[in-house]
């Protein structure tokens, strides 16, 4: 056995996926699939924003798809929203700062339609797309990972307390942009919604990242035993 490190990449089928979007943007993506038995639920990797770096191969993004089809059994797809590129490819288009980009997330929904239990999880900007486009009648909850509020507004935080939806917030305490006391108080608009503070943690998550997937999958899938397996 070997130590799960932050490059260990785990067996799984993984295929490189071209999304086309409802105004005619191809994005690069890539699908990860259980390598020996059927996905009990898909995880929607939504990413940080690409105008301070962040991709589908940033390191939370990257590590829950590396992980979660062997770890847990579960489906991953990431992408990169428009106008941005990573190692693992570019997507057309430009930035729209949240707008433009729900083509981008009704192409992923589209995209996993066929799959079971779809699910979003997002990080820092990727948090505001799910909050502001991802209220979709397939989706079963939300992971919110660092969430930001700087996009969404209380009618999209409306619309999730109305659909009564599975909304987790997992809150660094020293956040740059939402710190705990704040996410309890904005987040009181969604009954249902669990703010959980990580305790000693930034706005990275640099050092949580294994603690953060065990509440992804907590909360997706139940059935499997945590803390995830930390060697391999």
């Amino acid at each position: 056995m070997r130590r799960i490190g932050p490059d260990t990449l785990l067996p799984a089928r993984r295929s490189i996926v071209t999304l086309t979007t409802a105004d005619g943007l191809r994005l690069a993506g890539e699908l990860a699939l259980p390598a020996d038995r059927e996905p009990s639920a898909t995880v929607v990797l939504l990413h940080p924003n690409p105008l301070g770096g962040g991709s589908m191969d940033t390191h939370l993004i990257r590590k829950a798809a590396a992980r979660l089809p062997a770890l847990a059994g579960l489906a991953t797809f990431r992408f990169n929203t428009r106008g941005t590129a990573s190692e693992s490819g570019a997507s057309e288009g430009e930035h729209g700062d949240g707008v433009t980009e729900r083509a981008d997330v009704r192409a992923a929904l589209d995209f996993v339609a066929d799959l079971p239990a779809p699910w979003l999880a997002a990080w820092s900007f990727g948090t505001d797309l799910a909050l502001m486009h991802g209220c979709d009648p397939r989706v079963r909850g939300a992971v919110l990972m660092a969430p930001t509020l700087r996009r969404s507004s209380p009618e999209h935080l409306a619309a999730w307390a109305a659909a009564g939806k599975p909304v987790r917030c997992l809150v660094p305490e020293f956040d740059d942009y939402l710190r705990p006391p704040a996410a309890r108080e904005r987040f009181a608009a969604v009954p249902q919604a669990e703010v959980i503070e990580f305790t000693g943690a930034k706005h990275l998550f640099v050092g949580y990242a294994e603690e953060a997937l065990d509440s992804l999958v907590e909360l997706v899938a139940p059935e499997v035993e945590l803390p995830l397996p930390r060697h391999w």
